[in-house]
């Protein structure tokens, strides 16, 4: 497990199929989200969304708020296989 106690094998599942839903390779995606860019994810949001989405990942507080419900939950035990 990573510091965040998040599977890798998980975050490698999601990656996979957020990839497909916005058309990049899971590593393209990878290096974006690493290095704090998220052009392929937001390319295909609305301009309103867009702004939403950079809203909520530079604040640690709406991301954390976001994963801890029972959706976010349901998707990581899916990936995980827990």
């Amino acid at each position: 497990m990573n510091k965040n106690n998040i599977d890798p094998k998980a975050i490698g599942g999601l990656l996979d199929v957020v990839s497909k839903k916005i058309g990049v390779s899971p590593e393209q995606l990878r290096r974006e989200l690493e290095s704090g860019k998220f052009d392929s994810a937001i390319a295909g949001m609305s301009k309103q969304d867009a702004e939403k989405f950079r809203q909520a990942v530079n604040n640690p507080k709406i991301v954390e708020k976001l994963m801890s419900t029972p959706q976010a939950q349901a998707i990581y035990k899916k990936l995980s296989g827990k």
